[in-house]
């Protein structure tokens, strides 16, 4: 009766993501997050965070925005990005008609909390192609020693 459950377990887990989806879309609130590490849908910018044996990595995805405009600052372990996107189409415009406006515009400011074993003193960033990326060094105590045997 159900052996397509059966010899297609991944298909039971998509059926069971997709029926999650449908039914926050009817009774769900929207713009809660998913899980407990994620932020609303739309948030701007969406970052991705990752760590490497020397560094931890930030990348802010924010097209069309001018560098200047972006102020980064790092303070007790917390990452704080902010700055302002101006609208795309002219506000108060008699001329122009807004049938559908999807682009988040306006001031945002993202704070992201960093590990322990970060060296502030290290931080560089860059911004290209509408991604800011930002490393910030870990200390060298903090990272892997190889230990000689004798």
């Amino acid at each position: 009766m159900y052996e397509s459950l059966m010899s297609f377990p991944s298909s039971l887990f998509t059926e069971f993501d997709r029926l999650r989806r449908e039914l926050d879309e009817v009774f769900g609130s929207p713009g809660v997050p998913a899980s407990i590490r994620s932020v609303a849908p739309g948030t701007f910018p969406a970052i991705n965070i990752g760590r490497t044996p020397t560094s931890v990595e930030i990348y802010a995805f924010a097209p069309g925005l001018d560098a200047r405009s972006i102020d980064l600052t790092l303070d007790r372990g917390v990452l704080t990005l902010s700055g302002e996107r101006k609208p795309s189409l002219p506000e108060g415009s008699e001329q122009a008609t807004v049938y559908s406006r999807e682009r988040v515009h306006g001031s945002f400011r993202r704070a992201i909390t960093l590990p322990e074993d970060i060296d502030p003193t290290r931080v560089n960033a860059s911004y290209r192609d509408g991604v800011l990326q930002v490393s910030v060094a870990r200390r060298e105590s903090a990272q892997p020693k190889r230990i000689a045997i004798q």
